[in-house]
């Protein structure tokens, strides 16, 4: 265990030595072992965790920590555009990125800085447009208030893989006292150009002609709705209705429980606005702007899409405004089965990935015009492959208005766009089952217990086929997890959350439509997810 009084004497935050000054004068053991006892790791996720005192928290020590390993790191490597770093507007997210400007300019290394907080897809594009050698994301993206992150970028733009989380985690750990680090203020603040540079090429993503869209739009209090803004005017689409109550950056973010699009309630305040002004679609983002999520009207209400549905509508509006037996469509082993349909169908490239962007946007050979997972996260391409190497929510964004507003010129809607693909495919329905603990042992022993001894069965379907994960499928790494294949076109997959303490499953049925009205489909395909919801909750015990 850390010592306390070591870490006080090196910390340079007033507001985390107060913390940790009164626990030791409170003698409170068990919060100074909830700190001090553990670590945050260092991994292809980067940091992330609660704000707070000591290596178990995110702060001012932590940071400059990695920055120092990072900075290590990257002196082994060849002499680029230096280190470009963005952050969001969470508490202390400026504070960790100049301090990290600070260690990189220390260590001879040039730093420099986006100009304000910024989405997190401006920093990843600014990586290649700059051609840094890394790029590093002060964001926790949708995690509670409470939380803050360290997200790093290799020259190639995307998120770090394996073996090199691990180099730079073994460098951290070589990181003497942090006070002792020579520190730099010669790093340089970057001006808007970088983000014309990116509104330029997101704007120039395949969005076909149609414009005749009205938007609800919220940011969820986070720093999407300027940029989001700029690209839409530039595009050419009416403004967007943008709820005012969520507007400004707040990282407090008051009027949701969590800043997740994809929690329940978190898209109330952007429908309200959609039916009081007549809008054909609800956006939402994330906090930090990678994510993209849509809600349509359906009949008297609204309906929000799932992230697999949004998947398969983008999949072919790119399909349709792109050429080449080169292009390549990407998803996750767990999401929708789809879009290798789709791919078949438009003779093109599929590749299955481990769940992340940084695993989807390095998959498969080929023009890479869409990656995408079910969790909100789009990426697009076009003639030149994707100008941003992650998930991209303003790009994802300008996409769906673009389909949206082609399918009400053709006056159609988004809803029967899926039904399209519904009768030509079979009825792909998808749904996430998540369990959120206290104790991270909890979902490691649920995990080991599926996949020492799975079931017979679910929902009265036989399970025909079991893959441990750990040992690699379908010719991709090994990854933490368990996949169940069902009668019927089935599919069950089971992981730990990479980012919170969540077990999460995915639950796929695939059904015939035949000439059955698509919409009795649906209702059977979600009686069947929450048979299966039932049945795989009582599997795993928890």
């Amino acid at each position: 265990m850390t010592d306390p009084r070591d870490w006080l004497a090196q910390d340079p935050d007033p507001d985390t030595r107060a913390e940790l000054e009164a626990l030791l004068a409170a003698g409170d053991s068990a919060a100074l072992a909830d700190r001090f006892g553990a670590r945050l790791e260092f991994g292809t996720a980067g940091l992330r965790g609660e704000l707070g005192a000591g290596p178990n928290r995110m702060n001012r020590v932590t940071v400059l920590r990695a920055a120092a390993g990072l900075a290590a790191r990257l002196r082994a490597e060849p002499p680029r555009g230096g280190v470009v770093i963005g952050y969001d507007a969470r508490h202390k997210s400026e504070r960790f990125a100049l301090d990290t400007a600070a260690v990189l300019a220390g260590a001879g290394l040039r730093a420099r800085v986006l100009p304000r907080p910024l989405p997190t897809p401006v920093l990843a594009f600014c990586v290649r447009h700059l051609d840094a050698a890394a790029g590093v994301m002060v964001t926790a993206s949708h995690n509670p208030p409470r939380d803050n992150g360290y997200k790093v970028y290799w020259g190639d733009g995307a998120q770090i893989v394996p073996p090199l989380d691990a180099e730079i985690s073994a460098a951290i750990d070589a990181v003497g006292r942090v006070d002792e680090l020579p520190l730099g203020d010669a790093w340089e603040t970057l001006g808007d150009d970088v983000v014309e540079a990116y509104l330029d090429a997101v704007t120039a993503l395949p969005l076909g002609d149609a414009r005749d869209v009205a938007v609800a739009y919220t940011p969820l209090h986070g720093v999407g709705r300027d940029v989001l803004l700029r690209a839409f005017e530039r595009a050419g689409f009416p403004a967007p209705f943008v709820v005012a109550e969520q507007a400004d950056p707040d990282p407090d973010f008051p009027t949701v429980a969590f800043p997740n699009p994809e929690e329940p309630g978190a898209l109330d305040l952007a429908v309200d606005l959609a039916r009081a002004r007549g809008a054909d679609l609800v956006i939402a983002n994330d906090p930090d702007a990678d994510r993209c999520a849509v809600a349509v009207p359906d009949g008297p209400g609204w309906r929000t899409l799932t992230g697999d549905e949004v998947g398969g509508l983008l999949a072919e509006h790119v399909l349709r405004a792109t050429s080449g037996a080169d292009r390549l469509l990407v998803t996750t082993i767990v999401s929708s089965t789809l879009v290798s349909a789709l791919a078949r169908e438009h003779g093109v490239r599929f590749a299955p990935s481990l769940t992340g962007f940084k695993w989807i946007v390095r998959s498969g050979t080929g023009r890479l015009v869409l990656g995408y997972e079910e969790a909100l996260g789009y990426c697009l391409g076009g003639d030149d492959g994707p100008p941003v190497h992650d998930k991209d929510g303003v790009g994802a964004a300008l996409a769906v208005a673009a389909l949206a507003a082609a399918a009400r010129r053709a006056g159609r809607t988004l809803l029967d766009l899926l039904d399209d693909q519904a009768r030509r495919h079979g009825l792909h329905a998808t749904a996430p089952l998540s369990v959120r603990v206290a104790d991270r042992a909890l979902i490691t022993a649920a995990v080991d217990r599926l996949r020492a001894a799975p079931p017979d069965a679910l929902a009265g379907r036989a399970v025909t086929r079991v893959d441990d994960l750990t040992a690699g499928a379908d010719g991709l790494p090994p990854t933490d997890g368990v996949r169940l294949f069902l009668d019927g076109g089935a599919r069950v997959v089971v992981r730990p959350s990479g980012t919170e303490p969540k077990l999460k499953c995915y639950l796929e049925v695939v059904l015939p439509v035949g000439h059955a009205p698509v919409a009795d489909v649906r209702a059977r395909a979600r009686a069947d997810l929450d048979a299966l919801k039932t049945a795989l909750a009582a599997a795993l015990g928890l």
